[in-house]
């Protein structure tokens, strides 16, 4: 995936108050951060982070961590950020590979995965964010009772993630391949791509897995 690098984003990412700059130091106290004892959830590969935005003003009673690895995207989600005064939300320009670093076990009580890159190549599968590899670092980092919300518009990526989530380990508490016209989609809270992809007549695919 090749995107536009927009000069000054790492500068800006360094310096901006709602981004945790070094999150390591955090791992099992996050509840510092945020000052208070609120559920954690994130959300990996947020893009604009339209959806984890609408998300922490919706549920004030939880607190979120937007995580986008490419400084230019999340760049633009600071732009919006800054709009807002949401006491609930941070980013991390991290990779996701990293998360077990980051969260001690059970730090973490839901993850959201929406509209990730299909990487529709076999030999990239070890790349999707549902695959048995990044499976395994969520399953580090969720508490037991925790589950993974993924959403997309790429049929072929569903269908491999209805087998590879349970391959993991894992179990589908619920799935659909046409959320908006699903009782699933009561409460949903629409990325831009969902919009985007939604208006253009692609049926949203949405599954909730936990273990």
């Amino acid at each position: 995936m090749r995107l536009r690098h927009i000069r000054g984003a790492e500068e800006a990412i360094e310096i901006s108050p709602y981004v945790i700059g070094q999150p390591e130091q955090y791992r099992g106290s996050f509840r510092s951060l945020f000052g208070d004892d609120h559920p954690i959830a994130i959300e990996v590969g947020m893009g604009k982070g339209r959806f984890i935005m609408e998300m922490a003003a919706r549920y004030p009673e939880k607190n979120f961590i937007g995580i986008e690895r490419y400084s230019s995207v999340l760049l633009r989600a600071l732009q919006k950020r800054q709009e807002l005064e949401l006491p609930n939300i941070y980013f991390m320009c991290v990779d996701a590979r990293d998360l077990a670093e980051i969260f001690a076990p059970g730090e973490v009580e839901r993850i959201y995965l929406n509209f990730s890159d299909p990487w529709p190549k076999d030999r990239h599968a070890k790349r999707r964010l549902t695959s048995p590899e990044f499976m395994k670092v969520y399953d580090r980092i969720l508490k037991q009772d925790g589950q993974v919300e993924f959403k997309t518009d790429n049929q072929d990526l569903f269908s491999y993630s209805l087998e590879s989530i349970p391959g993991a380990g894992w179990r589908i508490d619920a799935s659909t391949r046409d959320l908006h016209h699903d009782p699933m989609c009561e409460g949903n809270v629409m990325t831009e791509y969902e919009m985007k992809f939604s208006s253009m007549g692609n049926p949203i695919c949405k599954l909730i897995a936990s273990r």
